[in-house]
């Protein structure tokens, strides 16, 4: 793959923690909250001048170099009852963050802060977090209770329920080629919206004008089904165990104005193109907005609102950024977090 996208070869071994009503509560009871901070070093944003949080009381600041730090990290948090979790990182530092703490928080984590710094923030951008957000205004809105909740995706090996990951976003086939094209538009200076702008409407692009046998027009072998293990609908004009892309969330909005999801209010929602037709893909601006018809359904368009998603894949698949590897997963909607907004 391009750009700097990590290929992991397996997904974490992950102990996810039993809640219970003695060991976890959250009342807040300190005057003065206690706040763990986990500050992602490598993060775009955090390069030159990270955000100043020394100057407030009862921050506890955690700079991992590495992934496999979390865990401890996490723990302690847990072991401190911290009244909030602050992350200040891109998409791919929450999945970390989410996927880690699982041992430690279970299904019951504390009011999370957001401070975005990487080079995409979707989950930041779907918060209606800006630019000028910082820790200070973040625990300033917590006082006046201004949060909304949000479910991240568990995605789990079928036959290892302990093998699992979580964030927001997830993709496969096209989807693939098109996160390795905005790896490349980080390295000319594009992050953000930008990116996502630039990367949607070339990989739409190579899509259209190439040929049937260029890589952006390949399918990729999958099969994916409902929480009752039904077969999701295929249109055809491809092979019935093939799929040109695969989109799902459970944010509502993303960059650059793509609203996929318009009106849907399932948890877990899932985009599917079954083919790389051109009169399908000429549909795209309109899919981009939500705008989707029933002949962009007959010639291979979907949207699904699902409790549970199982898929089989024989290629790779990201999730937040980075790639995992092939194989059979669940994906269900994780917790219930308390993200503070402005």
């Amino acid at each position: 793959m391009h750009g700097t996208i990590h290929l992991f070869d397996r997904l974490p071994q992950v102990d996810v923690a039993q809640d219970s009503a003695e060991s976890r509560t959250s009342v807040q009871v300190r005057a003065q909250p206690l706040v763990g901070l986990i500050r992602n070093p490598h993060s775009h944003g955090n390069e030159g001048s990270p955000q100043d949080s020394d100057a407030i009381a009862g921050v506890i600041t955690a700079s991992p170099s590495r992934r496999s730090e979390l865990h401890e990290i996490l723990a302690d948090f847990a072991a401190k009852r911290v009244d909030y979790i602050a992350i200040d990182g891109g998409d791919g530092t929450v999945r970390d963050v989410l996927t880690c703490g699982a041992g430690s928080f279970g299904e019951t984590w504390p009011e999370l802060i957001l401070l975005p710094s990487g080079k995409t923030n979707a989950l930041a951008h779907d918060l209606g977090i800006g630019d000028d957000w910082n820790l200070a205004k973040a625990l300033e809105a917590a006082k006046n209770d201004r949060m909304v909740m949000r479910r991240p995706l568990v995605v789990a090996q079928r036959d290892n329920e302990a093998a699992q990951v979580r964030g927001f976003v997830m993709g496969a086939g096209a989807y693939t080629s098109a996160i390795s094209l905005g790896q490349d538009a980080h390295n000319f200076g594009a992050f953000n919206a930008a990116a996502v702008g630039v990367t949607a409407i070339w990989s739409a692009l190579q899509a259209f004008f190439g040929r049937q046998d260029n890589p952006w027009r390949r399918g990729t072998r999958m099969r994916l089904r409902d929480e009752a293990g039904v077969d999701l609908e295929h249109a055809g004009f491809a092979p019935a165990d093939e799929r040109f892309f695969m989109f799902a969330s459970t944010l509502r909005t993303f960059p650059a104005g793509l609203r996929p999801f318009k009106d849907m209010e399932a948890a877990l929602r899932v985009a599917v193109f079954d083919n790389s037709r051109r009169r399908l893909l000429l549909r795209i601006p309109a899919i981009f907005r939500g705008n989707v018809g029933e002949a962009t359904r007959r010639g291979g368009y979907h949207t699904h609102g699902l409790e549970q998603l199982e898929f089989d894949i024989a290629d790779r698949f990201i999730l937040d950024g980075e790639a995992f590897p092939p194989g059979s997963y669940r994906v269900t909607p994780g917790p219930r977090l308390r993200f503070i907004v402005p």
